[in-house]
Protein backbone atom coordinates (compact mmCIF):
# COMPACT_ATOMS: atom_id res chain seq x y z
CA UNK A 1 0.00 0.00 0.00
CA UNK A 2 2.97 2.37 1.14
CA UNK A 3 3.85 1.73 -2.68
CA UNK A 4 1.22 2.65 -4.41
CA UNK A 5 0.88 5.67 -2.18
CA UNK A 6 4.41 6.87 -3.14
CA UNK A 7 3.39 5.93 -7.18
CA UNK A 8 0.12 8.27 -6.63
CA UNK A 9 1.86 11.15 -4.88
CA UNK A 10 5.05 11.00 -7.39
CA UNK A 11 2.70 11.15 -10.38
CA UNK A 12 1.51 15.07 -9.09
CA UNK A 13 4.83 15.41 -8.28
CA UNK A 14 7.01 14.37 -11.40
CA UNK A 15 9.74 16.24 -12.50
CA UNK A 16 10.39 16.88 -15.80
CA UNK A 17 12.68 14.62 -17.40
CA UNK A 18 14.48 16.73 -20.27
CA UNK A 19 17.77 17.58 -19.51
CA UNK A 20 16.92 20.65 -21.44
CA UNK A 21 14.08 21.57 -19.80
CA UNK A 22 15.18 25.28 -18.40
CA UNK A 23 11.22 24.82 -16.33
CA UNK A 24 10.56 21.90 -13.48
CA UNK A 25 6.54 21.56 -12.97
CA UNK A 26 6.49 20.46 -9.68
CA UNK A 27 2.88 20.85 -9.19
CA UNK A 28 0.65 20.32 -12.09
CA UNK A 29 -2.39 22.11 -10.21
CA UNK A 30 -0.20 25.39 -10.02
CA UNK A 31 0.67 25.02 -13.72
CA UNK A 32 -3.21 24.92 -14.43
CA UNK A 33 -3.54 28.36 -11.93
CA UNK A 34 -0.74 30.16 -13.47
CA UNK A 35 -2.46 29.62 -17.07
CA UNK A 36 -6.02 30.84 -15.57
CA UNK A 37 -4.41 33.75 -13.41
CA UNK A 38 -2.38 34.42 -16.85
CA UNK A 39 -5.62 34.26 -18.85
CA UNK A 40 -7.84 36.81 -16.65
CA UNK A 41 -4.84 38.96 -17.15
CA UNK A 42 -5.13 38.93 -20.73
CA UNK A 43 -8.96 39.68 -20.46
CA UNK A 44 -8.45 42.27 -18.10
CA UNK A 45 -5.81 44.05 -20.01
CA UNK A 46 -6.91 43.57 -24.09
CA UNK A 47 -8.82 46.71 -25.30
CA UNK A 48 -8.32 45.80 -29.34
CA UNK A 49 -7.07 42.48 -30.88
CA UNK A 50 -4.11 43.34 -31.22
CA UNK A 51 -3.38 44.30 -28.16
CA UNK A 52 -5.02 40.81 -26.99
CA UNK A 53 -2.70 38.71 -29.16
CA UNK A 54 0.52 40.30 -27.73
CA UNK A 55 -0.74 40.04 -23.89
CA UNK A 56 -2.29 36.20 -25.09
CA UNK A 57 1.64 35.62 -26.11
CA UNK A 58 2.45 35.08 -21.68
CA UNK A 59 -0.17 32.36 -21.51
CA UNK A 60 1.61 30.62 -24.38
CA UNK A 61 5.03 31.10 -22.75
CA UNK A 62 3.23 29.47 -19.04
CA UNK A 63 1.97 27.13 -21.20
CA UNK A 64 4.82 26.07 -23.50
CA UNK A 65 7.00 25.82 -19.86
CA UNK A 66 4.28 23.59 -18.88
CA UNK A 67 4.26 21.43 -21.66
CA UNK A 68 7.60 20.36 -20.53
CA UNK A 69 6.24 18.54 -17.81
CA UNK A 70 3.50 17.04 -19.74
CA UNK A 71 5.54 15.52 -22.62
CA UNK A 72 8.00 13.71 -19.87
CA UNK A 73 4.53 12.57 -17.85
CA UNK A 74 3.64 10.57 -20.96
CA UNK A 75 6.95 8.48 -21.22
CA UNK A 76 6.52 7.42 -17.87
CA UNK A 77 5.46 3.49 -18.15
CA UNK A 78 4.69 0.53 -15.99
CA UNK A 79 2.86 1.46 -13.40
CA UNK A 80 0.21 -0.36 -11.42
CA UNK A 81 -3.36 0.61 -12.21
CA UNK A 82 -3.89 3.44 -9.52
CA UNK A 83 -0.94 5.28 -10.64
CA UNK A 84 -1.86 4.62 -14.01
CA UNK A 85 -5.15 6.40 -13.67
CA UNK A 86 -3.61 9.47 -12.13
CA UNK A 87 -1.28 10.08 -14.81
CA UNK A 88 -4.28 9.96 -17.50
CA UNK A 89 -6.04 12.05 -15.08
CA UNK A 90 -3.01 14.53 -15.35
CA UNK A 91 -2.69 14.20 -18.57
CA UNK A 92 -6.80 15.37 -19.59
CA UNK A 93 -6.21 18.59 -17.98
CA UNK A 94 -2.81 19.10 -20.03
CA UNK A 95 -5.12 18.09 -23.02
CA UNK A 96 -7.78 20.70 -21.78
CA UNK A 97 -5.14 24.02 -21.20
CA UNK A 98 -3.57 22.79 -24.97
CA UNK A 99 -6.62 23.00 -26.66
CA UNK A 100 -7.64 26.47 -25.09
CA UNK A 101 -4.15 28.00 -25.77
CA UNK A 102 -4.36 26.52 -29.44
CA UNK A 103 -8.00 27.42 -30.22
CA UNK A 104 -8.03 30.71 -28.61
CA UNK A 105 -4.67 31.83 -30.62
CA UNK A 106 -6.69 30.77 -33.91
CA UNK A 107 -9.97 32.51 -32.41
CA UNK A 108 -7.90 36.32 -32.13
CA UNK A 109 -6.54 36.17 -35.68
CA UNK A 110 -10.15 35.55 -36.93
CA UNK A 111 -11.75 38.70 -37.73
CA UNK A 112 -15.22 37.12 -37.29
CA UNK A 113 -14.90 38.36 -33.75
CA UNK A 114 -15.19 41.63 -31.91
CA UNK A 115 -12.61 41.93 -28.93
CA UNK A 116 -15.46 41.69 -26.98
CA UNK A 117 -16.57 38.21 -28.08
CA UNK A 118 -13.54 37.30 -27.61
CA UNK A 119 -13.21 38.37 -24.38
CA UNK A 120 -16.28 36.21 -23.39
CA UNK A 121 -14.95 33.32 -24.99
CA UNK A 122 -11.67 33.76 -22.82
CA UNK A 123 -13.56 34.00 -19.99
CA UNK A 124 -15.33 31.25 -20.39
CA UNK A 125 -12.43 28.96 -21.33
CA UNK A 126 -10.52 30.40 -17.63
CA UNK A 127 -13.81 29.06 -15.69
CA UNK A 128 -13.56 25.79 -16.73
CA UNK A 129 -9.86 25.65 -16.57
CA UNK A 130 -10.38 26.44 -12.93
CA UNK A 131 -12.67 23.98 -12.50
CA UNK A 132 -10.73 21.08 -13.96
CA UNK A 133 -8.26 22.42 -11.83
CA UNK A 134 -9.91 21.87 -8.48
CA UNK A 135 -10.50 18.69 -9.64
CA UNK A 136 -7.56 18.10 -9.93
CA UNK A 137 -6.36 19.41 -6.41
CA UNK A 138 -8.98 16.99 -4.56
CA UNK A 139 -7.31 14.28 -6.63
CA UNK A 140 -3.50 15.52 -4.96
CA UNK A 141 -5.27 15.50 -1.60
CA UNK A 142 -6.39 11.93 -1.65
CA UNK A 143 -2.76 10.63 -3.21
CA UNK A 144 -0.76 12.59 -0.33
CA UNK A 145 -0.57 12.05 3.24
CA UNK A 146 -3.71 13.37 3.99
CA UNK A 147 -5.71 10.37 2.47
CA UNK A 148 -3.43 7.81 4.36
CA UNK A 149 -6.93 6.65 6.37
CA UNK A 150 -8.80 5.49 2.85
CA UNK A 151 -8.61 1.93 2.44
CA UNK A 152 -7.09 1.25 -1.60
CA UNK A 153 -10.92 0.40 -2.45
CA UNK A 154 -11.94 4.03 -1.44
CA UNK A 155 -9.07 5.68 -2.81
CA UNK A 156 -9.38 3.79 -6.69
CA UNK A 157 -12.83 4.60 -6.32
CA UNK A 158 -12.56 8.65 -5.85
CA UNK A 159 -9.47 8.26 -8.48
CA UNK A 160 -11.81 6.69 -10.79
CA UNK A 161 -14.36 9.50 -10.36
CA UNK A 162 -12.22 12.33 -11.02
CA UNK A 163 -10.93 11.06 -13.85
CA UNK A 164 -14.65 10.73 -15.39
CA UNK A 165 -15.24 14.82 -14.33
CA UNK A 166 -11.86 15.55 -15.57
CA UNK A 167 -12.50 13.51 -19.00
CA UNK A 168 -16.19 15.41 -18.89
CA UNK A 169 -14.78 18.77 -18.53
CA UNK A 170 -12.09 18.01 -21.53
CA UNK A 171 -14.98 17.19 -23.63
CA UNK A 172 -17.04 20.06 -22.39
CA UNK A 173 -14.00 22.38 -23.34
CA UNK A 174 -13.74 20.83 -26.73
CA UNK A 175 -17.56 21.01 -27.02
CA UNK A 176 -17.39 25.02 -25.97
CA UNK A 177 -14.47 25.20 -28.98
CA UNK A 178 -16.59 23.44 -31.38
CA UNK A 179 -19.29 25.80 -31.32
CA UNK A 180 -17.52 29.02 -30.95
CA UNK A 181 -15.78 28.25 -34.17
CA UNK A 182 -19.06 27.14 -35.63
CA UNK A 183 -20.26 30.92 -34.99
CA UNK A 184 -17.25 32.23 -37.12
CA UNK A 185 -18.25 29.59 -39.93
CA UNK A 186 -21.30 30.76 -39.93
CA UNK A 187 -20.74 34.45 -40.08
CA UNK A 188 -18.12 33.50 -42.72
CA UNK A 189 -20.62 32.17 -45.07
CA UNK A 190 -22.92 34.87 -44.73
CA UNK A 191 -20.18 37.13 -45.97
CA UNK A 192 -18.92 33.97 -48.89
CA UNK A 193 -15.40 34.20 -46.85
CA UNK A 194 -15.03 30.79 -45.70
CA UNK A 195 -12.20 29.94 -47.50
CA UNK A 196 -10.46 32.06 -45.20
CA UNK A 197 -11.86 30.61 -42.21
CA UNK A 198 -11.19 27.06 -43.67
CA UNK A 199 -7.83 27.98 -44.09
CA UNK A 200 -7.45 28.77 -40.21
CA UNK A 201 -9.36 26.31 -38.21
CA UNK A 202 -9.51 23.81 -41.03
CA UNK A 203 -13.03 21.94 -42.70
CA UNK A 204 -15.72 22.20 -40.62
CA UNK A 205 -17.12 18.59 -41.49
CA UNK A 206 -19.44 17.71 -38.80
CA UNK A 207 -16.68 18.58 -35.57
CA UNK A 208 -17.85 21.93 -35.24
CA UNK A 209 -21.45 21.65 -35.17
Amino acid sequence: MKTKIFLLAAMLSICSLSGKAQFIVTDPTNFVQSIVNTANQVIQTSSTAANMLKNFQEVQKVYTQGKQYYDALKSVHDLVKDARKVQQTILLVGDISDIYVNSFQKMIADENFSVEELSAIALGYAKLLEESSAVLTELKTITSATGLSMSDAERMSVIDRIYNEVRQYKNLVQYYTNKNISVSYLRAKKKNDTDRIMALYGSPSERYW
